[in-house]
């Protein structure tokens, strides 16, 4: 959930390195990455692990680094923001965080922070990195990349599986409880009555209301039954009564679709739309690897080791 993305970045880097070394686990461009910070968070995200058995410092190792390279990345790109002169207004903060709290019923939002350890000050400060460094993608790679007609074109033609449609029958049922009863229906239609009417007025499932109306489908989406008997018939015939787990039926066949393949305008926007997707990501993964490359980021080994991941492991000094 959004919250647990907000959490994972609460420890933020600070402008000044304390003297006492023990309590760095990193620094960015000399930037500290606290350890109480970062124990704090590893603390919190190993909570969102209960009722899982209890991990040895071994287990808890992959966990400790993943969430180093989060603080570290996250640090770099707020400093590449700042000098990009990236910024989000107070506003754009307020609605996100607004956004945030709407998924949730009444009161269970403050509760959710509660349980996460997360005050209100921290959600802010955690929305706004958030929101800025989601602006400075859209500047600085998303705005760079776009979709080619040719490519677009060439996913059409290499990927003619995903764009066939199947054939669909578009039918209607009527259904009741016993045999005598679905043949008695059976005459009814025969002599002229309107299968729509019957329906209405005895079939037993909710599609009554509709006129036994089942849509368009395809094979595979309705019981086996179902499709033995409605893909043979002829648009405007009425089935034979066919018995299922459901009761005894009659089946309408009013329209069918044959399969095919749709055409290039129908999927362009789709095809359009996943190419950017992925053209985003590479291109997301390829700026964070340039700007981390060309960060110094120093770790103290010795006090990540120290690490353990269990609340108040570590006591802040005062400032």
């Amino acid at each position: 959930m959004l919250i647990a993305v907000l959490v994972l970045g609460t420890g933020c880097p600070e402008q000044a390195a304390p003297k006492q070394d023990q309590q760095v686990i990193a620094t960015v461009n000399g930037e500290v990455v606290s350890r109480a910070d970062f124990e704090k968070e590893l603390s919190r995200e190993l909570q969102g692990l209960e009722g899982q058995p209890s991990r040895t410092p071994e287990q808890i190792e992959p966990y400790k680094q993943a969430l180093l390279d989060t603080m570290v990345t996250r640090a770099v790109l707020l400093q590449t923001a700042q000098k990009a002169g990236v910024t989000v207004s107070p506003e754009e903060i307020d609605r996100r965080v607004l956004a945030l709290a709407s998924e949730y019923p009444a009161e269970s939002f403050d509760a959710a922070l509660n349980q996460g350890q997360l005050s209100k000050d921290e959600l802010q400060r955690n929305t706004k990195n958030q929101l800025i460094i989601e602006r400075l993608f859209q500047e600085q790679v998303y705005n760079r990349v776009g979709v080619t007609e040719e490519a677009i074109r060439r996913y059409y033609d290499e990927h003619a599986d995903e764009f066939q449609e199947p054939e669909q029958v578009h039918a209607q049922q009527i259904v009741v409880k016993g045999l005598d009863d679905a043949k008695k229906l059976q005459q009814q239609l025969w002599a002229g009555k309107k299968f729509t009417d019957l329906a209405r007025r005895y079939s037993l499932t909710p599609d009554a209301k509709v006129g036994g109306d089942l849509g368009f489908f395809a094979r595979g989406v309705m019981p086996p039954q179902f499709d033995e008997v409605v893909f043979k018939l002829a648009p405007g015939s009425v089935s034979e009564v066919v018995s299922t787990d459901y009761g005894f039926h009659l089946f309408k066949v009013i329209e069918k679709k044959p399969g095919r393949k749709k055409e290039l305008p129908e999927v362009r926007s789709e095809i359009e739309q996943k190419l950017l997707a992925e053209l985003r990501e590479k291109g997301q993964a390829e700026y964070v690897k340039a700007v981390k490359e060309k960060a110094e980021v120093k770790v103290n080994d010795t006090v990540l080791l120290a690490v353990t991941g269990r609340p108040n492991a570590v006591k802040q000094t005062e400032p």
